[in-house]
């Protein structure tokens, strides 16, 4: 009788974990594919400013600060994360105003502070995971 219990709650134990791992495995996909649509409006304007395609890089520009509102983006509720979102979104702003003033040197500059804000935020955010970890 007892071993049955055991065998019960082992497999309740189990599937529990089975459930939440799917769960995780699903958002960590999702936030995979989100993070996948950024780099490639990334990639969009950085060829507009290639090519000078004022219309790609604010279209795409666009499009990147309208992601940052997005519940998707919000991997983290604190001040710090936040202040990042902040940055981000105004190096996007900056970029598409001189995209839209046709101002090549000022777009390619806002892209590289842009890309700075990337690296930026993804230096904090595996940061804040690995001590999660421990």
């Amino acid at each position: 009788m007892k071993m049955k219990l055991v065998a019960i709650l082992l497999a309740g134990l189990l599937a529990g974990g089975l459930a939440v791992g799917l769960a995780q495995n699903k958002k960590s996909r999702a936030t995979k594919e989100f993070m996948r649509d950024k780099l490639e409006l990334a990639q969009g304007i950085l060829e507009g400013l290639s090519v000078e395609n004022y219309a790609l890089i604010i279209s795409r520009s666009q499009k990147l600060s309208a992601m940052s509102q997005q519940a998707d983006w919000k991997v983290f509720e604190n001040p710090d994360y936040e202040q990042q979102s902040i940055a981000f979104r105004r190096n996007v702003d900056a970029l598409t105003k001189a995209a839209k003033n046709k101002n090549l040197d000022g777009a390619t500059l806002a892209y590289v502070r842009v890309t700075m804000s990337c690296v930026e935020c993804h230096k904090y955010v595996r940061g804040r995971l690995v001590a999660s970890l421990n």
